[in-house]
């Protein structure tokens, strides 16, 4: 779904804990001593009322990514020495490359086989240049008011921030994911000693929450391995931090809602997420990747009459042009997806097969598209056809899992409701 602006790690998931425990002994370090006299109440930082800021929000979660860049350009030379100002910064510019590398697509974190699959593009060397640059001006800038003041909740808030998008890129960009891991616990550390301030600053719950989920999520024995290195983790305590972190209408809330809509649809809590998912579509219309995500929601729910509904509208509302960005190409596979679990195989095939009509579809969709339209054929007793789309998929790259499925359609036709 993912305009996913995940500045907290959000796709460490499987793969990425057994890392956690392999790299968590030298991360830890000594424990911070947190000031036990917390503030009274906190005051609201100048630039979250900033203009500036708000519309570079609006402009980023509608996928305006070079709208957004420049609306946080302007609050950063307006605020050159807050740390928040050049957060703001950060993720524009790390979400804008991670969307053009095709790491944005949710489906992709709803599997476990996230962590090897790279990135349909490689990383522009001069934007790599440009949020490693911003993550240390961001860091010099928490850190200098930390030396201050030890207690300076924004500070520890805004540190914690950027160690998160250091996390997210990482892991989503570079597959550096011991990096990665380093970077996320030093996020939530950080957002733990904001909340032992504040219990009320429901921004800093979203890190917290998030990672909370993740342990959780471990097995037995590796939560064992965890707790002895002093990482703890709920499911349930996750997803309420995540809960209270998208009602409270913070910066941080979107970011809150996107990661406990992942959550939620690895839970199969569908109801819940189609409702998070439901309210982002209308605040932000003109974003795809929230528009699809519904849809695949709606089917994932079983619901599929309604997700054919809606994959449809989202490929009608991307040839009227009402996207920012879109990638018609997942929306046109979801399409295939729904349809044939309604059993309209003729349809089905037809939506496959247009996958590779988009030109910037990348090569494993439309090997993966081709070899269901394939199959669908085969379920219509049109071998001829469903032949075609096999040799198709090998001849485009006979290593992948989709070629190597296909090899075995060659010798023996698909049926319904056939497993691999």
């Amino acid at each position: 779904m993912k305009p996913y602006r995940v500045t907290v790690g959000l796709v460490v998931m499987r793969a990425l804990f057994v890392l956690l425990l392999v790299s968590g002994y030298p991360l830890l370090g000594a424990a911070r001593d947190v000031p036990q006299d917390p503030p009274v109440a906190r005051a609201v930082p100048a630039i979250e009322r900033e203009p500036l800021v708000r519309q570079g929000f609006d402009h980023f979660y509608s996928l305006e990514y070079d709208r957004a860049i420049r609306s946080f350009e302007a609050a950063a030379r307006k605020y050159p020495d807050d740390p928040f100002a050049v957060n703001y910064l950060l993720s524009a510019v790390i979400f804008k490359e991670l969307y053009r590398i095709g790491a944005l697509d949710s489906e992709m974190y709803a599997n476990n086989n996230f962590a090897d699959r790279p990135p349909a593009k490689k990383i522009d060397p001069a934007v790599k240049a440009r949020i490693y640059e911003l993550i240390e001006q961001a860091t010099k800038l928490s850190e200098a008011r930390l030396k201050v003041n030890p207690a300076d909740i924004d500070a520890l808030y805004a540190r914690g921030a950027t160690r998160s998008m250091r996390s997210t890129w990482m892991g989503m960009g570079e597959k550096s994911w011991f990096a990665a891991v380093r970077a996320g616990v030093g996020a939530r550390r950080d957002h733990e000693a904001v909340l032992e301030l504040d219990p009320t600053y429901a921004d800093a719950k979203t890190s917290v929450g998030v990672h909370n989920y993740i342990v959780g999520s471990l097995n037995w024995a590796a939560k064992l391995g965890a707790s002895v290195i002093g990482i703890s983790g709920s499911k349930e305590k996750g997803l309420q931090y995540l809960r209270e972190a998208a009602a409270s209408g913070g910066l941080a809330s979107m970011d809150a809602k996107i990661a406990l809509a992942l959550f939620l649809r690895r839970e199969e809590k569908y109801k819940e997420a189609l409702d998070v998912v439901r309210g982002m579509t209308i605040t932000y219309p003109r974003n795809f990747l929230v528009a699809n995500e519904y849809a695949y929601l709606l089917n994932a729910s079983g619901d599929g009459p309604s997700a054919v509904v809606a994959f449809r509208r989202v490929l009608s509302n991307y040839h009227a042009g009402r996207y920012a960005l879109a990638r018609p190409e997942l929306a046109a596979f979801g399409l295939g997806e729904a349809l044939r679990g309604q059993r309209r195989f003729n349809e089905a095939a037809q939506a496959y097969a247009s996958v590779s009509g988009f030109h910037e579809a990348e090569q494993e969709l439309v090997q993966r598209a081709d070899l269901r339209a394939g199959e669908m054929y085969d379920v219509l007793n049109n071998r001829e056809a469903a032949l075609r789309l096999y040799r198709t998929v090998i001849e485009a790259d006979q290593s992948t899992s989709a070629a190597k499925v296909a090899k075995k359609r060659l010798k023996q036709p698909y049926t319904e409701n056939q497993k691999e």
